[in-house]
């Protein structure tokens, strides 16, 4: 599944730090306003101890974890929306990426400019979410002049309900509203919503940057921050992007533990990152398991079993019969899929069978 999630925010807030340490690309990470223009994409890798768990037991020839796409965009600046800055060019790439991760600046350092000459985070915040609105209700306000008067005239019901969705959308904006905290009544409404793609539908995960002495529990801007977002229906999550770029010097897993238990974390910022970056997407896995290699799939969740078999291959979709499944518990509990077989603990399951996270999997199929 290649899916996306963007990383966002204000000039010089560290979101390119960030990227660096997630991703195998490297981004210019400068002291100046645009030190990125081009949007920059790399691929993380989700951390998943099952993997190795069960390489322990079959000795594979390779793991493959599951990954993301993760795009570092342009700093925005106030304007965008009309082509300040970068304006155009940030505001088509986010629209490409199916989750925001929006960096915000909770620390002090007077050696790093902020391009709004003091630290605010919420003020930050509100310029990017304002030009995204700006933006949403443009595209609002655009659809609403195709859609009006077949609505209220032709008798269109499609076109009625539509124009009923992009009205709700629009007042929730005009207050200053991100369109994510619309709900909707019915599930043709909610499918209605997603046809308009607006920029702040999209799933956000706030990202506080911090100084390292405020990497295990935050500080007072974080706080600022959690108050503002609390009716936004969106996740917030506490990093130091220049003490996971210091991490990421180390050599050893050791080292990389005792600079971690120094500070009073037990995992680092980019694991816990790339985790709620997978979860934010509504993501999930499912694993194979044989000598070949020990593999993790992406599925979403609530996918049945031939939707995930389709992940693998379209004929295994096609031609599904059933999917044998090994919970993993138990597959680490009994050793080996012959054990777990012989102890009747392995699960025939047909075409209804919504796939768990962590699932081993063996499908059937005959095309």
């Amino acid at each position: 599944m290649a899916l996306k999630a963007g990383i966002v925010g204000l000039p010089n807030v560290g979101k390119s730090t960030l990227f660096n340490c997630l991703s195998s690309a490297k981004a210019q990470a400068a002291n100046f306003p645009f030190c990125t223009i081009d949007a920059q994409m790399g691929q993380i890798s989700v951390p998943d101890e099952r993997l190795t768990k069960l390489a322990e037991l079959v000795h594979p020839g390779r793991i493959v974890p599951a990954t993301c796409d993760i795009v570092d965009i342009a700093g925005l600046v106030k304007g965008a929306s009309k082509g300040e800055g970068l304006g155009n060019q940030f505001l088509g790439n986010i629209r490409e990426t199916d989750a925001i991760i929006h960096v915000l600046r909770c620390f002090d350092d007077p050696n790093i400019v902020h391009v709004d000459g003091s630290v605010n985070p919420v003020r930050d915040k509100e310029i990017i979410d304002t030009e995204l609105q700006l933006k949403d209700l443009e595209t609002l306000e655009n659809r609403m002049k195709r859609v009006e008067k077949v609505a209220k005239v032709g008798g269109d019901k499609q076109a009625k309900l539509e124009y009923e969705v992009i009205l709700k959308y629009k007042e929730a904006l005009e207050q200053g509203k991100s369109a994510r905290t619309v709900t909707f009544d019915s599930e043709d409404e909610t499918a209605a919503a997603k046809n308009l793609f607006l920029l702040t539908s999209k799933p956000v995960l706030y990202v506080c940057n911090v100084d390292d002495t405020s990497a295990a529990h935050g500080n007072a801007y974080v706080e600022a921050v959690r108050e503002a977002i609390k009716d936004e229906h969106a996740e917030l999550l506490i990093i130091s992007a220049q003490t996971e770029a210091d991490i990421a010097e180390l050599e050893t897993y050791e080292e990389k533990q005792l600079f971690l238990n120094d500070l009073g974390l037990e995992e680092s910022g980019c694991n816990r990152l790339i985790k709620a970056i997978y979860n934010l997407l509504n993501l999930q896995t499912f694993i194979t398991a044989g000598e070949m290699e020990v593999k993790a799939w992406t599925f979403r969740r609530g996918w049945k079993a031939p939707q995930c078999a389709g992940v693998i291959h379209t004929d295994f979709e096609k031609g599904f019969i059933r999917a044998e499944v090994i919970k993993y518990d138990d597959y680490i509990q009994y050793g080996s899929e012959a054990a777990v077989r012989e102890a009747g603990k392995m699960g025939v399951e047909g075409k209804e069978y919504v796939v768990q996270d962590g699932d081993i999997m063996h499908f059937r199929f005959n095309v």
